[in-house]
C-alpha cells in the first residue's frame, strides 16, 4: 500500500484501534490529495488496481465530487479520459478484465457509486458531447448477468438523481431532464426496451433476481417513453406472464406487477386511457390475492396494482362525459372493485391508506348519481364490510387494551389515528346511502349481540364505534325525529345487554354513542328510564372499571343538562342509585386512591345539583334533597376541624384529602342552583349554602398553609359570589383575610381573580371592602414585582419566575378592572396614599416598555381614565396634587411619544396599532382636561427635543382641536413616522 491507501484505509477504520489524532492526520491527507490537479488519473489507477473496497469506494466518491465541481473546466482530453476509464471499468471494455470483474462483483454500495459517477458524466456531456453512451453500453450487454446488473444500477441511477419528478429539482435540472429523455427518446428507447425484452426472455428461468431488476428499471422508464412501446402483443403478454405464472421468484413476480401498474398510470388523454384499461383485462391477476400468502410481497404488489387501476378507471368516469365512455367505465370499476375490497380486508397491506383514498373519491362520485343501481349499492355495502373488518382491534391486544397498560396505550393511540380516514369513509357512505349503511349497522349489531360469549368483544366494540360515528353525519331533524331505522338502531342500542359489556373498550363506547344520539332520546321520552338504566347500572357509574365508572358520571351530567326537566319523575330512583356513588366519593380512601385527572367524580354531585336545583322541583322536595346532600359532607368537615391539632401527619394528609373532596362535591353541586332562585324565590336554600360556606372558611383557619385546600375554598367562594349574589357580602371580608394570610406570589394571584370577579359583577358596592385590603394587596405586589421589568433570557424560565409574571400580568388586569368600574377612588384612601407614587412609577413604565403590547395598552386607558377621575376641567382644582404634572411630563412625554418613536414599536402590528389608538385617545383626553399646559409641554418640549419641524407641529395642533379621532390618528402614525427618520432613537424613555 502506498501513503494515500493507508491513509484512505485508516480514514474509514471503525474500530477503536486507531489513535484520533492519526485519523484526523489521515483526513486532512486525503483532503490534500483530492485538491492535486491529476486527482482523477490516481483515482482511476487505484481503482483498476486495488483490492481494498475502501480504496475503491473514497476513489469513486471523490470522482463523482471532482466531476459535479471541476468537470466544467477541465480539458477534453482529462474529460475523455475519465469518460473512457470509468466507462471501461462498467462494459469490461478495453481493461485487464479481472480487475473490472472484481468491482463489478464487488459490495452493491461499490456498484452503486460507479454508476452514480457515470450517471453524472451523462447528466453533463449527453447527447452533446457523449451521444453514442447508451448505444454503446446496450452493444455490451451479450456480456452476461453483471454488465446487465451494471446497466440496470445506471438506469436506477439516473431515473433517481436525473429524470424522476418524484423528487425536488431546480428549474436547471428539469431541462436537463428535459434534455435527456428527449435524446433517449429520439436515439435509444426503442433498442432499449428491445434489450429488456431480450434479457427477460433469456433469464426468466436461470437468473430470476437479474430479471427483477431488469423489471424494476423498466417500470421506472415507463411513464415518459411511448406507451406502445410496452403495450404490444410482445411485452403486455410478457409481463402478464411473469405476473401470473406460479413457480417464478415471488421478486420478479412483484416486479412484473410493477411495470402493469406504470402502464396503468401512464398520463394519457383519458379516453385513450380507457381504452387502454380495457384492453389489459386485468381480470387476469384478480386470482393472485385470493391464492397468495395475504402477507407476501406479490399480494402487496398486485394489491396496489388493482388500486391504481380502479383509480384511473375512476378517473376516467369521472372525465368523460359520454354515456359509452362512463358505462364502460362503470363496468371495469364493478369488475374490479370486488377484488379492492378483498385485499383490503384480508391482506396486510402498505397500500391501505392509498386504497381508503380510492375508496373515498368513488363514494364521493356515487353522490352524482341517482338512484343507484343494485350493484352499486352492493359496492357501498361491501366498503362498509371493509371499515367494519379494518376498525376491529386485534384480539392478541385485549387484556392491554382493558387494563390499559403501556402496550394497550400504544394500540388504542395508534387505532384512533388509523380509524380516523376509515370512519370519514363510513359517514360519506352514510350520507350517499343511509338505509344501506342504517341497515348494515343493524345487522352488524344483531351479531355482535349474538353471541353470549367473550370472544366478539372487539365485533361489539367495532359495531357501535360505527353506529358512534355514523351519528356525527346525521342532521338534527333526522335525529329529533327518531324514526325509522335510526329510532330501530337506538331502541336496539338501548335495550341490548353484551355478554361482553365488562370489557373497558366496549362499556365506554356503549355509553358514548347512547350520548351521540340523545337527541332522540329528547324528542322520544319513552327511551328515558331505559337510558337512565344505562348509566345508573354496572354499564356505567356502577361498571367495575374506575375509568369507565368516572367517563359514565361526566356523560351522565352532560344527558341531566339536556334532558333536565324531563327528568323529574325519576328525581327519587336516581338518588336512591347514587347513594353509595355518593358515599364513596367522599371517603378517605376514594379521595386518596382512586382520583387523577379532570373526570374525578365531581361530575356526580353537579349532575345532582342539576336535578334538585330547578324550581320545578317542589320546595319541601328540593330542601330534604338538598339538607341531605349538604349536612353530612358539612358534619365530616366540622368533625375534622374540631380534631385538627390532634391529627398527627399522616392523619392530617388523609383527612385535608377527604375535605378537598367534600368542597369539590358542595362546589360541584351548587352549579345547579342560580342566584335568583337562592336569594329571591327561595331564600331558605341560600340559607344552606351560607351555612356551608360558613364552615368551608373554617377551613382556612384550620389549615391554614394548606395550599390545594386554601385553592378549593377559594374556588368555592368564587361559585358561592354567583350563586348568592350580594347577600355573599357578610361573609367576604372574614373569607379575605383569611386568603390574604400567605403572601405567595401563586396565592395572591387566585385573591386578585376573585376580586376581579367581585368587582366586575358588584361595581361600586365593593367599595368598602376593596378600601380595606387595597393597602395590604399594594403593601405585598411592591415587595414581590421588580420596580423594573422581570428577568428574561436563558436561565429564567422557572417556576418562580413564571409565578412572578403571572402575577404581574393579572395585577394589570386587577388595576384595569378597578379603574374602570369607578373605583379609582380607592387609590387616594388614606391608607393607601402611599402607594400611589410608586404605583403610578410602575404603571408609567409599563405603559413603556413592557414587551406585551396589550398590557401596555392596558396601563394607558388605566391612565386615561385617571385623567378624567382625578382632573377637572376648566377650574384646574386638582384633586391629587402633582398628578397633573406628573401626566404631561411623563405619561405624555414618554409614553405618547418616546416610546412610540423608538424602532421596537412595530407600527405596522395590529396589535400595536391598537396602542397607538388607545395612545392618541390619551392625548385627546389630555388636551381637553389640560388645554394650553398640554400643548406647551407636549408640542414645544416634547416634539422640539424630536427634531418635529414647525409645519407639522401647527398641524398636530389643528388636528388635536377637531373632532375626527381617526383623522388624528392617521396623522399621529404618519408624524412618528417622519420624526423616527430625524432622529436617532437617544429620546427613547427608559
Amino acid at each position: 500500500m502506498d501513503d494515500l491507501e493507508k491513509a484512505i484505509v485508516i480514514m474509514f477504520d471503525e474500530t477503536s484501534n486507531v489513535d484520533s489524532n492519526l485519523k484526523l492526520k489521515a483526513n486532512e491527507y486525503c483532503d490534500k490529495a483530492k485538491d492535486e490537479s491529476a486527482i482523477c488519473r490516481v483515482c482511476v489507477e487505484k481503482l483498476c488496481f486495488s483490492n481494498i473496497v475502501q480504496v475503491q469506494f473514497w476513489c469513486l466518491q471523490t470522482l463523482h465530487e471532482t466531476i459535479r465541481i471541476r468537470y466544467s473546466w477541465m480539458s477534453l482530453d482529462e474529460k475523455y479520459f475519465i469518460r473512457k476509464s470509468v466507462f471501461s471499468i462498467v462494459c469490461l471494455e478495453g481493461i485487464d478484465e479481472n480487475h473490472a470483474l472484481r468491482i463489478l462483483r464487488g459490495p452493491a454500495f461499490i456498484k452503486n457509486k460507479l454508476a452514480q459517477v457515470l450517471v453524472s458524466l451523462i447528466y453533463l456531456d449527453y447527447p452533446m458531447n457523449w451521444p453514442s453512451v447508451f448505444v454503446d453500453f446496450l452493444s455490451h450487454l451479450r456480456k452476461g448477468p453483471v454488465v446487465i446488473d451494471m446497466f440496470c444500477r445506471v438506469l436506477n441511477t439516473l431515473d433517481d438523481e436525473s429524470i424522476s419528478m418524484d423528487y425536488p429539482r431546480t428549474p436547471e435540472e428539469v431541462t436537463a431532464a428535459g434534455r435527456i429523455k428527449d435524446a433517449m427518446r429520439a436515439q435509444c428507447v426503442s433498442s432499449l426496451v428491445g434489450a429488456w425484452y431480450d434479457i427477460l426472455s433469456m433469464y426468466k428461468n436461470s437468473d430470476q433476481e437479474l430479471c427483477a431488476s431488469v423489471l424494476d428499471a423498466m417500470r421506472r422508464y415507463i411513464s415518459w417513453i411511448d406507451i406502445g412501446l410496452i403495450v404490444n402483443d410482445v411485452i403486455l403478454p410478457l409481463l402478464f406472464e411473469l405476473t401470473l405464472v406460479d413457480g417464478l421468484l415471488e421478486q420478479l413476480r412483484g416486479a412484473a406487477a410493477g411495470c402493469l401498474l406504470a402502464v396503468v398510470s401512464k398520463r394519457m388523454d383519458h379516453q385513450a386511457k380507457l381504452t387502454l384499461l380495457q384492453s389489459l383485462q386485468i381480470s387476469r391477476v384478480f386470482g393472485l390475492v385470493a391464492t397468495e400468502d395475504s402477507d407476501s410481497e406479490l399480494v402487496s404488489k398486485v394489491a396496489s396494482l388493482l388500486t391504481g387501476y380502479a383509480v384511473e378507471v375512476l378517473e376516467c368516469f369521472k372525465r368523460l362525459n359520454s354515456e359509452e365512455s362512463k358505462s364502460t367505465s362503470l363496468e371495469l370499476l364493478n369488475e374490479v372493485l370486488p377484488s379492492v375490497f378483498y385485499v383490503l380486508q384480508k391482506c396486510e397491506l402498505d397500500s391501505a391508506f392509498s386504497i381508503v383514498q380510492f375508496l373515498s373519491g368513488y363514494v364521493a362520485t356515487m353522490k352524482s348519481l341517482s338512484p343507484l343501481t343494485e350493484k352499486q349499492l352492493l359496492h357501498l355495502s361491501q366498503i362498509l364490510e371493509v371499515i367494519l373488518a379494518q376498525i376491529c382491534y386485534d384480539p392478541v391486544y385485549r387484556h392491554n387494551l382493558d387494563i390499559l397498560d403501556k402496550i394497550g396505550q400504544e394500540e388504542e393511540d395508534r387505532m384512533v389515528e388509523f380509524r380516523k380516514d376509515l370512519l370519514v369513509l363510513l359517514r360519506s357512505v352514510g350520507r350517499v346511502a343511509p338505509d344501506v349503511t342504517q341497515l348494515f349497522i343493524r345487522s352488524s349489531m344483531v351479531s355482535a349481540a349474538s353471541s353470549s360469549s367473550d370472544r366478539n368483544v372487539e365485533e361489539v366494540e367495532a359495531s357501535l364505534t360505527l353506529f358512534f360515528a355514523y351519528g356525527e353525519s346525521l342532521s338534527d331533524e333526522v335525529m329529533k325525529n327518531g324514526s325509522g331505522l335510526v329510532g330501530e338502531l337506538v331502541t336496539m342500542l338501548l335495550s341490548t345487554r353484551f355478554s361482553c359489556h365488562s370489557n373497558r373498550l366496549v362499556a365506554l363506547i356503549y355509553l358514548e354513542t347512547i350520548f351521540r344520539y340523545i337527541k332522540v332520546v329528547q324528542e322520544n321520552s319513552q327511551f328515558i328510564h331505559v337510558v337512565l338504566a344505562a348509566f345508573l347500572d354496572e354499564r356505567g357509574i356502577h361498571h367495575p372499571n374506575i375509568n369507565v365508572s368516572r367517563r359514565a358520571s361526566y356523560l351522565f351530567m352532560r344527558v341531566v343538562k339536556l334532558l333536565k326537566v324531563k327528568l323529574i319523575p325519576y328525581i327519587e330512583t336516581i338518588l336512591t342509585s347514587l347513594q353509595d356513588t355518593v358515599a364513596r366519593f367522599t371517603s378517605s380512601n376514594f379521595a386518596s386512591n382512586e382520583l387523577s385527572g379532570s373526570e374525578d367524580g365531581s361530575h356526580i354531585f353537579e349532575a345532582i345539583g342539576l336535578l334538585i336545583g330547578m324550581e320545578d322541583v317542589p320546595l319541601e322536595k328540593q330542601s330534604d334533597y338538598l339538607s341531605s346532600l349538604l349536612k353530612p359532607l358539612c358534619q365530616q368537615v366540622e368533625v375534622v376541624l374540631i380534631n385538627a391539632k390532634a391529627l398527627t401527619p399522616e392523619e392530617a394528609t388523609a383527612k385535608i384529602a377527604t375535605i378537598q373532596q367534600i368542597i369539590m362535591a358542595i362546589n360541584a353541586l351548587s352549579k345547579g342552583f342560580n342566584e335568583r332562585l337562592v336569594t329571591t324565590s327561595r331564600p331558605a336554600i341560600g340559607l344552606m349554602f351560607k351555612q356551608t360556606l360558613d364552615v368551608l372558611l373554617q377551613v382556612l383557619i384550620a389549615f391554614p398553609k394548606v395550599e390545594p385546600l386554601r385553592t378549593k375554598v377559594l374556588s368555592f367562594i368564587h361559585r358561592m359570589v354567583e350563586t348568592l349574589g350580594a347577600s355573599v357580602f357578610p361573609y367576604l371580608p372574614k373569607a379575605l383575610e383569611q386568603l390574604l394570610a400567605e403572601s405567595e406570589p401563586k396565592e395572591l394571584v387566585g385573591f386578585l381573580v376573585l376580586l376581579n370577579q367581585l368587582i366586575c359583577k358588584f361595581s361600586t358596592s365593593v367599595h368598602g371592602i376593596l378600601e380595606d385590603v387595597f393597602p395590604t394587596i399594594a403593601s405585598r405586589i411592591f415587595n414581590v414585582i421588580p420596580r423594573d421589568s422581570l428577568p428574561s433570557g436563558p436561565g429564567t424560565n422557572i417556576e418562580e419566575i413564571r409565578e412572578l409574571q403571572e402575577l404581574q400580568r393579572i395585577v394589570y388586569t386587577f388595576l384595569h378592572v378597578i379603574t374602570t368600574h369607578d373605583l379609582s377612588s380607592v387609590f387616594l384612601s388614606p391608607k393607601s396614599r402611599s402607594f400611589l407614587e410608586p404605583m403610578m412609577q410602575l404603571l408609567l413604565n409599563t405603559s413603556c416598555n413592557h414587551k406585551d403590547i396589550l398590557v401596555r395598552k392596558a396601563c394607558v386607558q388605566i391612565f386615561i381614565k385617571l385623567i378624567k377621575d382625578w382632573c377637572v376641567w376648566p377650574s384646574g382644582e386638582e384633586k391629587v396634587p402633582g398628578f397633573q404634572s406628573f401626566i404631561i411630563e411623563g405619561f405624555a412625554k414618554n409614553c405618547c411619544l418616546y416610546s412610540v418613536l423608538d424602532k421596537s414599536f412595530e407600527l405596522h402590528d395590529a396589535n400595536s396599532l391598537i396602542l397607538l389608538g388607545e395612545i392618541v385617545a390619551a392625548q385627546k383626553v389630555m388636551y381637553e382636561k389640560f388645554g394650553q399646559d398640554f400643548l406647551f409641554h407636549f408640542v414645544s418640549k416634547g416634539f422640539l427635543t424630536a427634531h418635529c419641524p414647525q409645519d407639522l407641529a401647527e398641524q398636530y395642533c389643528q388636528k388635536l382641536q377637531g373632532s375626527d379621532i381617526k383623522a388624528l390618528k392617521s396623522f399621529y402614525q404618519s408624524l412618528i413616522e417622519s420624526l423616527r427618520v430625524q432622529q436617532n432613537g437617544s429620546l427613547v424613555f427608559r
